[in-house]
């Protein structure tokens, strides 16, 4: 990815640069961990750990080996006096940083979870430690930059996850096919997104969960990171669609002939979205369709309505206190009175293939389900594809779930020292755990045994994935969607 090219040991905040000279005299080891601390959306309780080899590629080492480490010792040295002279005064030496780049990679050992795993509240899912003892200010020195990077990718593939739990639900109770679920849930965020990279981060979190995405660079990035292929497997897809300006275009009063030359010239087969409320989404839902019902019907292909804007649950499901019989019924409804469908094995309405709905407006978990519901309870199937935004995706901060990385262990003059916080004046979110830490897994879920000794520790579902600047053990998209279903299968 294009990045402006800062030295990597200015990727942090201010505040860390002199803390090599705070420890203790003689401390020679930091451990610490990432911890997710507390949910702050109802009713989970797990996050979806995922991200960390997007970090360790493309930060530790492609980044510091391309802007550190090949670069001449005398250039990000003066670069990194320079910056930090100019803002908070020079350090009383740089012969750390000096040594580090002499060294020719990071002396560090990380331990993780596997990608993909739930991880509950108050358990971390990754410990980081120096492997030489002079590099122990490297530990935290990297907390910054690895908060910065993986809290959108857990926080989104953890969103996507409980969409995707939410819609099995829903198709398991009126009787959807399963191939259907993959695709209800579509990825329309990336122009919400506080950058490229973030838009990245989140869109691969949600194809973890789902195949449909407008987000392409995420594809391409579970190609370059997780070692996706998409000659081989499916990694994210779309359909055809219009937008508002292709509408307009072909002006209001030619707007049923804009449907017309749309499903029989430009796209005579397959999938195509069309946006529906450019000017009266319900005339569309009535009289357009009405007029083009049997061009539709003999189509090989499906036409999706997409309304744009309003309230989602009732455009989609009815409003009682509509003003009109249109506002009323909703979308479902008026697709079910022209064009029907099959009733499902659970009894359950279901429109006919060649005609379907997509909804990508301020949609949330609580509006996914409202939604669904309503259709159940009007006799509909859960047959709506959600376009999930940047409503979801962005309404999040790093402490969604609290995500933080604390020391917990030192070693002093040779001797290890059991550190933790607690704040008095906190509610107890803030309380990190003591000690070196072992994970081990109970009923299937994890759970966190801390103060524990070297071989407990490394007894543990913390496996190494990276030691001094190389990768250990890598993940494929494809096993991180297999666990994730597993989960979702374990929990029916």
């Amino acid at each position: 990815m294009n990045k402006m090219k800062t030295n990597p040991l200015l990727l942090t905040d201010y505040y860390k640069v002199g803390h090599i000279f705070q420890y203790p005299e003689n401390t020679t080891l930091v451990y610490s961990n990432l911890t997710p601390r507390k949910s702050r959306i109802e009713n989970v309780d797990e996050m979806v750990f995922f991200g960390l080899q997007y970090f360790l590629k493309e930060y530790l080492v492609s980044y510091f080996n391309e802007n550190f480490f090949s670069q001449p010792k005398e250039k990000v040295i003066s670069a990194y006096k320079r910056r930090i002279s100019t803002s908070i005064g020079a350090l009383p030496t740089y012969g750390h940083l000096e040594k580090l780049h002499d060294l020719g990679y990071l002396p560090l050992e990380i331990k993780a979870l596997p990608e993909g795993s739930l991880v509950p509240m108050r358990v971390p899912c990754l410990t980081v430690m120096n492997t030489r003892k002079e590099f122990y200010w490297l530990t935290n020195f990297l907390e910054t930059i690895l908060s910065a990077t993986i809290w959108q990718s857990c926080t989104s593939a953890t969103l996507a996850y409980e969409y995707r739990k939410l819609l099995n639900h829903y198709a398991e109770e009126t009787g959807m096919p399963s191939e259907f679920i993959q695709w209800q849930g579509h990825d329309f965020s990336f122009r919400g997104m506080s950058s490229l990279e973030t838009a990245i981060l989140s869109g691969m979190g949600h194809l973890l969960s789902f195949t449909g995405t407008d987000t392409i660079p995420a594809i391409d990035a579970l190609e370059q990171y997780y070692h996706a292929d998409a000659d081989k497997e499916l990694i994210g897809g779309s359909v055809a669609a219009t937008e508002h300006s292709v509408m307009c275009s072909g002006s209001k009063d030619g707007e049923l002939e804009t449907f017309r030359r749309l499903i029989t010239e430009v796209y005579p087969t397959g999938i195509v979205s069309i946006v529906s409320d450019t000017w009266d989404l319900w005339k569309v839902c009535t009289e357009y369709l009405s007029a083009l019902k049997e061009i539709i019907l003999n189509r090989n292909g499906k036409v999706v309505i997409r309304p744009d804007s309003g309230d989602p649950v009732k455009i989609i499901c009815g409003d009682p206190d509509g003003k009109t019989i249109s506002e009323k019924k909703g979308v479902v409804e008026l697709l079910w009175d022209i064009f029907g469908g099959t009733i499902t094995d659970k009894g359950y309405k279901l429109l006919d293939t060649h005609i379907g709905a997509i909804y990508g407006d301020s949609i949330n978990l609580q509006r996914a389900k409202e939604i669904c519901e309503q259709l159940k309870q009007k006799g509909f199937a859960s047959q709506v594809v959600f376009g999930i935004g940047s409503y979801t995706y962005q309404y999040n901060t790093r402490d969604t779930f609290g995500l933080a990385m604390k020391a917990t262990y030192v070693e002093v003059n040779g001797e290890g020292r059991e550190i933790f916080k607690n704040p008095v004046t906190d509610d107890g979110t803030k309380k990190s755990a003591t000690g070196l830490l072992q994970v081990k897994k109970e009923n299937g879920r994890f759970v966190l045994n801390d103060k524990v000794s070297w071989q407990e520790e490394n007894d543990s579902e913390l496996k190494t994935v990276f030691k001094n600047g190389v990768l250990i053990k890598e993940y494929s998209l494809a096993e991180i969607r297999e666990r994730l279903l597993k989960s979702l299968r374990d929990k029916i």
